[in-house]
């Protein structure tokens, strides 16, 4: 992230950093850094899909500090990759470092940064609930993040190198040394943040008489997001850097030879000097582009903060119906939707799942297909209010997903869904979906999960949709989904309702005000010590499914305009109590009973478990004998299944049945 090496040099010195106490400020932060960093500082397990409900604290915490340094916070976030994609070569590397981190942590390593996949979806609800300002751009953030705080004169939170090197009067200050758990001043009134802040000042006189200007080129020459030094390579090679070898050699000897110039033009004519004369003019484009990536934005989000309206000339060119526009600066639609739009390319992230099976992300597809249909179809299909172009009628767009194929990152072309007939009848473009009726976008929500709202009546509204998901990663999950993981899934939901009454109007909606005995009892059986703390790889792999399938199910709920209430994620998952949930079923089966003390949590289970086994075949959950042992078949003959030609006409007819069978 950032200017290669620039914050690892700026740390090392120390004297580049000035102490700082923030309040009685505004402060501009860096959305995607501080969620990251919040996840992190908040211990999550990444190889047991992470717990959202320690995030979600550690960000009430966070801006409860600032709020009692009377500091104003204004979250930024990145939106998606931008309609030119420039830094795709960079995600694409990063993504290969994720997976290679993923695939350590699922073969018993502890190092690797793997952010659980719902990490920035649960932030995003926090900053919702805390009623916290935030923006989501429509791409990278750090310009608009420049131009707000230039604007306000006030610091820029994050972990960006990059920050360095935009002129700003309030100045960065380094998320890792914002002290935001440790305030300062005993009196109420002079509470203050302990932080330190980049001195641009310092930093150029460390060099000489470098001009401040000079820093985007040396940005663009180290190397950052946007730019690599292979195309400046026979410049780099031409240069011999003074002073002994080590990691910031290179670093030093560019600031150093920067400082002879006045301005960046001059510097510019230098460094053309050393390079091929067909490709100068080329390059010079190249470099003046990536040295404007640190000018502010013309973006006024000043006025998206006062107004509600994001006005970016940036989405209004790659075509965006308004409502789109506004709902991603809303943070109503994820940053997946503007890059299958605008870029028809995804990037699905790597968990910690079992590497040798498909990528956990495959039980989603259809998911994915019919999210692509609704962007995409209309510009592309006969009933779509606008014709498509000659010679591709009928032909179903496609989109490009990176995804793992073992443990190799790799791209597919992936079909649009067709759209329902009754859905697509009257050829809703993307600009009309809102008009929709709600029982229409409903029904395409339901379908695509293959639930019936009837099935649903029963549940309270705000799991409704977690509980659709549910019944289609079970039809849906390869290799098919244990009874126990089935129940450890519905019991972890179970308990986030014992965390406290939610905001569902539903009258049927569970409140834990009467079940304090049952929440007492959780808690001390959660306290109890395991005697193994042991990685179940196959387990984890198919709770990765569950969260892939739960990703693209929100997707698709937010692009439907949310016919169904979101859940809250902080209650909906953990991790590390699913695991342990799952790990005690299968030797311990009365751990099933957990909440008997409860008479309706002990109904909202039965309820949750009923409705998943009512859209399954009655022996769904029955295993295949012939992968038991001979004393086991003897033991327990009245669950020997069908004879092989039996079998295999119970898979004619049952599409799931293939499921049924043991690996």
């Amino acid at each position: 992230m950032g200017v290669q090496g620039l914050m690892g040099f700026v740390e090392e010195r120390g004297a580049f950093l000035t102490e700082l106490r923030v309040r009685d400020t505004k402060l501009v932060i860096d959305g995607s850094s501080l969620y990251h960093e919040l996840c992190f500082a908040s211990a999550l397990d990444p190889r047991r899909g992470g717990d959202y409900g320690p995030l979600a604290a550690a960000a009430r915490d966070f801006f409860g500090s600032l709020r009692a340094c009377r500091v104003a916070p204004f979250v930024v976030l990145d939106g998606g990759r931008g309609a030119e994609d420039r830094k795709l070569r960079t995600l694409r590397d990063r993504a290969a470092q994720r997976l290679r981190a993923a695939d350590g942590l699922s073969r018993g390593g502890r190092g690797g940064a793997v952010v659980p996949l719902l990490a920035r979806e649960t932030f995003v609800q926090a900053l919702r609930r805390l009623g916290v300002p935030f923006v989501q751009c429509f791409g990278e953030a750090d310009r608009e993040i420049a131009a707000l705080a230039s604007r306000w004169g006030c610091p820029v939170l994050s972990l960006d190198s990059d920050f360095c090197v935009f002129d700003l009067p309030g100045g960065f200050c380094p998320l890792n040394h914002f002290r935001w758990r440790s305030l300062g001043a005993a009196e109420p009134r002079r509470r203050f943040v302990p932080a330190r802040r980049f001195s641009a000042e310092c930093f150029c006189r460390h060099f000489g008489a470098l001009d401040r200007s000079l820093l985007p080129l040396f940005a663009v020459l180290q190397g950052n997001d946007h730019a690599g030094p292979a195309a400046l390579q026979p410049f780099l090679d031409a240069m011999r850097w003074p002073g002994r070898g080590g990691p910031h050699r290179r670093l030093q000897g560019l600031l150093r030879w920067l400082a002879q110039f006045a301005r960046p033009a001059e510097a510019v004519e230098n460094v053309l000097k050393h390079l091929p004369k067909h490709r100068r003019e080329e390059i010079r484009e190249m470099l003046r582009t990536c040295m404007e990536d640190y000018t502010p934005s013309g973006v006024n989000l000043e006025d998206f903060f006062r107004t509600g309206q994001y006005e970016c000339e940036a989405a209004r060119r790659a075509g965006l119906p308004p409502w789109v526009r506004d709902a991603l600066a809303k943070g109503q639609l994820a940053p997946f939707v503007s890059n299958a739009l605008v870029l028809r390319s995804v990037f699905l992230r790597t968990q910690v799942e079992n590497m040798r099976r498909p990528s956990a992300h495959s039980a989603a597809l259809p998911i994915r297909r019919v999210i692509y249909g609704l962007l995409l179809l209309p510009a592309a299909l006969p009933c779509a209010k606008t014709a498509a172009p000659s010679g591709e009628t009928g032909k179903l767009p496609v989109v490009c997903e990176f995804d793992r194929l073992q443990t190799t990152l790799k791209k597919t072309f992936v079909e649009a869904a067709r759209l329902p007939t009754g859905f697509c009848d009257d050829g809703f473009p993307l600009g009309d979906l809102v008009e929709v009726p709600v029982s229409c976008r409903q029904m395409l929500l339901l379908d695509t999960l293959e639930v019936k709202m009837s099935f649903l009546e029963s549940i309270p509204s705000h799991l409704q949709l977690a509980l659709a998901v549910t019944c289609y990663w079970v039809h849906h999950s390869e290799p098919k989904v244990e009874l126990h993981h089935l129940k450890a899934l519905l019991l972890m939901i179970v308990s986030g309702e014992l965390h406290g009454p939610t905001n569902d109007p539903d009258p049927t909606g569970l409140c834990a005000e009467d079940d304090s005995i049952a929440h007492a009892e959780f808690l001390k059986w959660k306290e109890k010590k395991l005697q193994s703390d042991a990685f179940d790889l196959d387990a984890a792999h198919s709770f990765c499914q569950w969260q892939c399938c739960l990703q693209m199910g929100l997707y698709l709920n937010q692009l439907l305009c949310s016919p169904l209430p979101e859940p809250d994620l902080s209650r909906l998952y953990s991790g590390t109590l699913l695991h342990r949930l799952d790990r005690e079923l299968k030797s311990t089966p009365s751990v099933e009973n957990l909440f008997s003390s409860s008479p309706k949590m002990t109904q909202l289970y039965q309820v949750l478990i009923n409705t998943v086994e009512s859209t399954l075949p009655p022996d769904f959950f029955q295993k295949m004998t012939k992968t038991k042992p001979e004393s086991c078949r003897k033991k327990k003959k009245k669950s020997i299944r069908p004879a092989p030609s039996q079998t295999q006409h119970l898979c004619n007819g049952n599409r799931f049945a293939s499921l049924a069978v043991d690996d």
